[in-house]
């Protein structure tokens, strides 16, 4: 079963009654009087329709007006890169001076977010806290240009849900702008279990865990990609879930009680505080025991192992307070109480060991998070991220000391150093000094590539597998070059393709192979000479042409670059099965997309080449057409959030016309001097001129990634 990350609501109404009653008017009058006249059924269908749709219009309003669309731009590290990319997702206005309660998985690796209200307004937001733990976060509005009115919905109590409530689903489905779907509450207390029947959460981006801590409110008003973080409302009108998984018709929310527990912790804090002991759990059902819970295992570096818990312990209290845990539904809320143990302060534990009881006292730490932070190094091409305790046990360190790579970029530094860095490995040292975690990394870097001049290379010391490894790395990579150009050869202005005896015997001239001409280029010398589409070159200079498969489609370019510049070449074609000799001129190679020049700008995450000849020939444009091609563009760079895709043409930017790249790099040059706040592009994509504007976010100095030389 596929689960996707969506958004929900609850609902506490009546209005299951409403719409059994509905559903009876609807289906055969099997209740129905004989002496009963069909009209007053119909009017009494009626006034339920009637009723049914205010019950519904008003929960909607107390919530819809509160709903907002979250606009994410995402900023991940992978391959020694930066990458950004866009995500969406939903939202609720949950006070009145602007927090929005939504998913973690919305916000996750969010740089920049803009949520759209009721009222089509847009307006910042900033991150106020996220929680991967209940997959739960918390955006502040910005609210300071904002003069409209602000809507905000009320957090209801979830644990007066129950199962046949009639619930909505609110949000944003697949980047829509706002819906609503009708459901009802299917489980208030889903949890899921693995095929041992023990209770397992799940995760987040691969490596963090979630959905510990609470049971799932499960329904099936329908929620799709888009809807995550949305609301579940009751008929009361009142926010009963947060939507944040569905699939094959079934959709989850988290309950508003810890969700209204997790946003107020995220607003004072801006994070959860729990407490972590190391343990895991299974219910007793099936196993013998009548009370307490089974202990499953302990994590040997834990509180709990330490102070002296084992796997096969039944736990029987926590501060003299009973533990009983008959069925897996009851583990989260274990594991919920467990967490809210405060930190650094001693629990008593009673457990049952080989039916003997004993006491126990455990001291807390502090619950983190399963995953490290991360961080890209441009220069040298690595990607690396902070070492927690979770990822040291999985990946049976020592310690937490050190960065770990998660990759390196193809042709960066990092990657061409022998032996070259790669995902996995643990950097400790770099030209002897330490590196005990990632911001000790960044301000090694940022201070070596701020210097006036840069070594040539620097020692770098991590270990592979137990192994302890050095090499030698450049500290910046050499800069990128345009593509050499070939020597000018000689050229046919035509484009062929090769004839096999098969293809020979269906264009009537069996016994026969060559090359088939398909183009023949306009301008060209080619053009002048009496060549035509469809003619078959069987021969240049009297030296036959075979080909004996597609492997020798260049073997008619490979003769001609044998010859000279402005020779003239006899070609033997077929033209309608009957042989013919056509002289022609051959002229210099012309320049093809291998060979174009191209400029990278970083600010805008664009790159862009200069028009070739045959750049001009596939797309139909003349000599008059000028501008420089867009080969790639960032996503969610400046430039892609601005509309520029791969294949425009760019043709003027603000009021300057681009005709070629010394006009654009100049014009490039000028915008970052000047730094707008706003750019206009305009591109030829396919058959249409369309216009663009990108809005830039200027940093007053230069990236931090990228500290400025001296």
């Amino acid at each position: 079963m596929t689960i996707h990350p969506l958004p929900l609501r609850p609902a506490r109404k009546p209005l299951a009654g409403v719409l059994v009653a509905c559903a009876l008017l609807a289906s055969p009058a099997i209740h129905r009087s004989a002496a009963q006249p069909p009209a007053q059924d119909a009017g009494s269908g009626e006034a339920l329709r009637a009723q049914m749709r205010q019950l519904i219009a008003s929960a909607r309003d107390q919530v819809f007006p509160a709903l907002v669309n979250i606009s994410v731009v995402t900023v991940d590290y992978w391959q020694g890169k930066e990458t950004k990319g866009r995500a969406t997702g939903s939202g609720t206005i949950i006070s009145a001076d602007g927090y929005v309660l939504t998913n973690a998985h919305v916000t996750d690796s969010g740089k920049k977010f803009t949520c759209t209200l009721s009222d089509k307004s847009e307006l910042p937001a900033t991150l106020v806290g996220e929680d991967p733990w209940t997959d739960l976060a918390v955006l502040k509005l910005d609210l300071k240009n904002f003069s409209g009115t602000l809507h905000s919905a009320k957090l209801g109590d979830s644990d007066m849900v129950t199962v046949g409530d009639s619930v909505m689903a609110m949000g944003s489905p697949f980047s829509l702008s706002r819906s609503v779907t009708l459901g009802i509450v299917s489980n208030t207390e889903r949890v899921f279990a693995g095929n041992d029947e023990e209770f397992e959460g799940m995760t987040l981006d691969f490596d963090q865990r979630t959905g510990l801590f609470a049971r799932w409110i499960q329904h099936d008003a329908s929620i799709n990609p888009g809807n995550s973080g949305g609301p579940l409302v009751s008929m009361d009108g009142q926010v009963v879930g947060v939507n944040t998984r569905g699939g094959s018709n079934m959709s989850f929310a988290i309950p508003s009680n810890i969700a209204r527990e997790v946003s107020n912790a995220l607003i004072e804090h801006g994070e959860v505080p729990r407490a972590w002991l190391g343990l895991n759990f299974r219910q007793t059902q099936r196993t013998g025991y009548d009370k307490g819970v089974l202990v499953t295992s302990v994590d040997q570096q834990g509180p709990a192992y330490k102070a002296g818990l084992r796997p096969g312990d039944l736990l029987l209290s926590i501060n003299n307070e009973p533990v009983s845990v008959r069925f897996v539904e009851e583990v989260p809320p274990l594991l919920k109480r467990l967490a809210d143990l405060p930190v650094g302060t001693p629990a008593e534990f009673t457990y049952s060991r080989d039916g003997k009881e004993a006491t126990l006292s455990i001291v807390p730490d502090k619950l983190l998070k399963d995953r490290g932070d991360r961080t890209a190094l441009r220069s040298w091409g690595l990607s690396v991220q902070q070492i927690t305790p979770v990822m040291a046990r999985n990946h049976r360190l020592k310690d937490t000391r050190g960065v770990m790579v998660v990759g390196a970029r193809a042709g960066a530094p990092a990657a061409i150093a022998e032996p070259a860095i790669t995902a996995g490995d643990i950097i400790h040292k770099i030209d002897g000094k330490d590196i005990p975690d990632l911001p000790a990394m960044v301000a090694i870097y940022e201070s070596i590539m701020s210097q006036a001049k840069l070594p040539e290379y620097l020692l770098v010391e991590f270990s592979r597998d137990g192994k302890q490894m050095a090499t030698l790395v450049k500290p910046k990579p050499d800069k990128p070059e345009d593509p050499p150009r070939e020597v000018p050869k000689a050229w046919l202005g035509v484009a062929t393709q090769v004839v096999l005896k098969d293809l020979a015997k269906r264009l009537d001239i069996p016994g026969t192979t060559g090359f088939r001409i398909t183009r023949v280029y306009p301008g060209t010398k080619a053009a002048a000479a009496d060549l035509r589409v469809g003619d078959i070159i069987v021969s240049i200079n009297g030296e036959k042409i075979a080909p004996k498969g597609n492997q020798d489609s260049k073997a008619l370019e490979r003769k001609v670059r044998t010859l000279d510049i402005d020779q003239d070449a006899t070609l033997g074609v077929l033209r309608e099965g009957r042989p013919l000799d056509v002289k022609v001129a051959l002229e210099r190679t012309r320049l093809g997309p291998d060979e174009a020049r191209r400029d990278q700008n970083r600010d805008f995450e664009l790159t862009v080449r200069e028009l070739t000849f045959f750049d001009r020939d596939d797309n139909q444009w003349d000599e008059s057409v000028g501008g420089v091609l867009v080969e790639q563009v960032e996503e969610a760079g400046w430039a892609g959030l601005g509309g520029l895709a791969s294949g425009d043409l760019i043709q003027k930017i603000g009021d300057r016309v681009i005709t070629d790249l010394a006009s654009y790099r100049a014009a490039m040059d000028d915008i970052a001097k000047s730094q707008p706040e706003r750019i206009s592009f305009v591109v030829l994509r396919g058959v249409r001129t369309q216009y663009k504007f990108v809005e830039p976010e200027w940093k007053p100095s230069t990236d931090a990634e990228e500290p400025p030389r001296k």
